[in-house]
């Protein structure tokens, strides 16, 4: 039997001609063909949908043929422990790869012989209308992807009028970020179990005019990021400039724009390991914002919802980042829009990558559609117009969709559009 090493120099041997192929040669699979997986390495989000050599980097947004393209870029461009944060999932990140392949369960049916030279992609979310159904998922310190952080994703929103949300954890204030988007706001609440911390955010963002708090409901405490942790350990910069390593949670975030005058005092997280139901009585009678839930799963905590008044929900697993549970929010989706019946808007996020993507979670029942990881990658690779340029990727796709199904817009889109996975009926 050959020997452990004859065994390992073969296997590289193989990796070697794999990663040489012009039909395999893909970024992870150079590093392969080296001693093996290198701590902290990890393919394309996911491999097969990634450029063909992520060694030729687009140098201009408009080279961009799909959004992946900006993906290497924003690897190049930023620290490792930013790539990290923005990257990983949790655990074996089951849920991440499940969130982008769970649409290939999900065929369109073409139609034939319809006009559909004029498409009209407008949806209206909580009595505002919106020229397109995709929405900017609130991430956290987009600084650490561009100095301009959430200001140039606003200014992109700003150019396609796009609902944007703003995350608790954002760089900016809300009403700078505000006046870069040139119209109101939601804001992402991350509670913690400090109702006066939220109180405060809450007020300060209904000040600054946000017409919504996308209470996130997903995240209970830690999780376990191995891929943050790897990258991070590799990460060899001084990092004292924008985080305040070793001195406590309450110091890192007196640097966050959204806790600046609060006292966060004996917070040791910014999750809610307490919220209830109780929570958003309490905030419904704190606020005259929408309330919209953000994380929810499964169907029975979709019928409590629209029981509670709450005015909207996010179909949402915090992009494989809340759980690792392997179940994709496209299949989530469909028992929660037939539980609540249209009684409150569903919004979906997490895996959307094309416009087909969008037009099936819309067909399928959704109101719109969020996208986060794509847009850090063309904030990453070139700011304002690197996050512009992917929302006008992700219109286009949906534009070339709805003209194979023959619909003349998003509003005559029907489940009947997509054919489901075996197996599943209808109720």
């Amino acid at each position: 039997m050959p020997s452990f090493a004859d065994q390992a120099a073969s296997r590289r041997k193989f990796l070697q001609f794999l990663a040489g192929s012009p039909l395999l040669a893909a970024g992870g699979l150079e590093a392969l063909a080296g001693e093996g997986p290198v701590p902290g390495s990890k393919l394309p989000d996911p491999l097969m949908w990634a450029p063909m050599r992520t060694t030729e980097l687009i140098k201009t947004p408009k080279e961009a043929i799909n959004v992946f393209d900006f993906e290497p870029v924003c690897r190049t461009n930023v620290p490792p422990a930013h790539f990290g944060y923005m990257a990983s999932g949790i655990d074996d990140e089951v849920t991440l790869r499940a969130n982008r392949e769970g649409f290939l369960k999900y065929q369109l049916r073409p139609r034939r012989l319809v006009d559909v030279s004029k498409v009209d992609m407008s949806t209206e979310i909580l009595g505002v209308k919106y020229d397109s159904p995709i929405v900017i998922a609130p991430v956290g310190g987009q600084q650490s992807f561009h100095e301009e952080g959430e200001v140039a994703v606003a200014r992109a929103a700003r150019q396609g009028n796009h609902l944007q949300i703003l995350s608790t954890v954002t760089n900016v204030g809300v009403e700078e970020v505000t006046a870069a988007r040139g119209a109101p706001l939601w804001y992402q609440l991350y509670a913690s179990n400090k109702w006066d911390v939220a109180k405060a955010m809450v007020m300060r963002a209904e000040k600054a005019g946000c017409l919504a708090v996308a209470v996130t409901v997903d995240r209970s405490g830690g999780r376990n990021q191995e891929t943050l942790f790897r990258l991070r350990s590799t990460d060899t910069r001084e990092c004292s400039g924008c985080h305040e390593r070793g001195s406590g949670l309450a110091a890192t975030l007196t640097r966050r724009a959204m806790y600046q005058g609060i006292d966060v005092s004996g917070l040791t997280n910014t999750q809610s390991s307490a919220m209830t139901w109780d929570f958003l009585k309490r905030l419904r009678d704190t606020t005259k914002m929408k309330i919209v839930l953000k994380g929810i799963l499964a169907h029975e905590d979709a019928v409590l919802a629209a029981d509670a008044g709450m005015d909207a929900i996010i179909v949402s697993n915090h992009g494989g980042r809340s759980e690792d549970s392997g179940r994709s929010t496209i299949d989530a989706l469909p028992e929660i829009v037939e539980a609540v019946k249209g009684r409150i808007p569903i919004l979906v996020d997490s895996g959307f990558r094309r416009g087909s993507d969008v037009v099936k979670a819309l067909a399928l029942g959704a109101r719109a559609a969020m996208i986060g990881r794509a847009y850090l990658w063309g904030l990453a690779a070139n700011g304002e117009a690197g996050v512009a340029n992917v929302l006008e990727i992700f219109r286009a796709g949906i534009e070339e969709t709805l003209n194979a199904l023959g619909r003349e817009s998003i509003g005559e889109l029907v489940p009947e559009d997509v054919l489901m996975p075996p197996g599943f009926t209808r109720r």
